[in-house]
């Protein structure tokens, strides 16, 4: 993962309405395993982060400068230090302003994987606890949590730069419940929602099972195509990068690539090409299956509540919208 530029300033702050005090770096830091792995760890507690939005800059103005500021910097207007530099004053400026705020130290990093530039910027906080000296005296120590990640967001700038249709070039923490708390550091980066990731994966799932269903899939067949689904998106959402549906169907169909992007296509759902990977919507997305007695029965989770309803009392399952194959059969045997 190279590692163009990075800086850490601090801003001094508590949540009681006291003045923010920046502590800005003069240069940027230096290149070492430690910037190394602290953006590697900073990644990976990012991508496992659930409640993400994905969106794209505002139209560039007074009350959302940054995207210009950050154009500046990347047509060489001016240096990655002096972008940081402003950039982090405005965001002291907004924290003042918000009383719920607790400072904190803010990294900027530009880097690269693969073919794909990343700006990520980040408001990082500590933790305290201990450690053991080279003379084995027992010290207090403070170590970056980043397990405690609320504030940060991540650029595609080569996707900013090089899609001008693009709607989720931008991701960040969208805070639980929509807490007022996240909303100036969204403003800092002047960014407005653009996709709805877990409208667009719930959507995604509906046209999955209705693929499945239209197919009429032996069973053991549909739990590999769900797997393959599943394991597909969480390995996106794992690397922090979307589910493109002309590769997620061929997985799903090896010897129908198209078969399922098609079916998509052709019943109009409305999904974007690249979607964002919503990992709670993920997780509750599952077959339940048993088999007894010449009886078997599958169905996929979010069906519960609406179309199955489980009455445990009874223990019995009540069906509704019966796939219209059975009810013919039904009604075969009834005449």
């Amino acid at each position: 993962m190279p590692i163009r530029h990075c800086i850490v300033h601090l801003i001094d702050k508590k949540p009681d309405g006291s003045p923010a005090v920046l502590h800005a770096r003069d240069t940027e830091l230096g290149a070492s395993q430690a910037i190394e792995n602290l953006l590697a760890d900073l990644n990976e507690s990012y991508n496992a982060k659930q409640g993400k939005a994905w969106g794209l800059f505002h139209e560039e103005s007074t009350a959302f400068p940054f995207s210009g500021w950050l154009k500046a910097y990347l047509d060489d207007n001016q240096d990655f230090t002096a972008f940081s530099r402003q950039a982090v004053e405005h965001l002291q400026k907004l924290m003042e302003e918000s009383n719920l705020s607790a400072g904190g130290h803010v990294l900027f990093a530009h880097y690269q994987q693969g073919m794909t530039e990343y700006l990520a910027i980040a408001l990082l906080h500590h933790s305290e606890g201990v450690a053991v000296t080279e003379s084995l005296d027992v010290t207090p120590a403070k170590h970056l949590d980043l397990g405690q990640l609320h504030l940060a967001a991540r650029i595609n700038i080569s996707e900013w730069r090089n899609n001008a249709n693009s709607k989720q070039y931008i991701s960040f923490i969208k805070g639980k419940n929509g807490k007022k708390v996240s909303e100036y550091f969204r403003d800092f980066i002047g960014c407005q929602e653009g996709v709805d990731g877990p409208g667009e994966t719930r959507t995604l799932l509906k046209a999955f099972s209705d693929f499945v269903e239209s197919e009429d899939l032996p069973e053991e067949s549909a739990r590999e195509k769900t797997k393959a689904l599943v394991d597909y998106a969480s390995s996106q959402a794992k690397q922090g990068e979307p589910m493109t549906l002309q590769e997620l169907s061929g997985l799903i169909d090896e010897e129908r690539p198209q078969a399922f992007y098609e079916h998509i296509r052709n019943k109009d759902y409305g999904l974007s090409p690249e979607i964002p990977p919503d990992k709670r919507t993920l997780n509750q997305f599952r077959r339940f299956t048993g088999r007894a007695e010449g009886l078997s029965i599958s169905f996929e989770s979010h069906l519960l509540g609406s179309k199955i309803e489980y009455d445990e009392a009874q223990d019995c399952l009540i069906i509704r919208h019966l796939p219209t194959q059975l009810t013919d059969q039904l009604k075969r045997r009834k005449d």
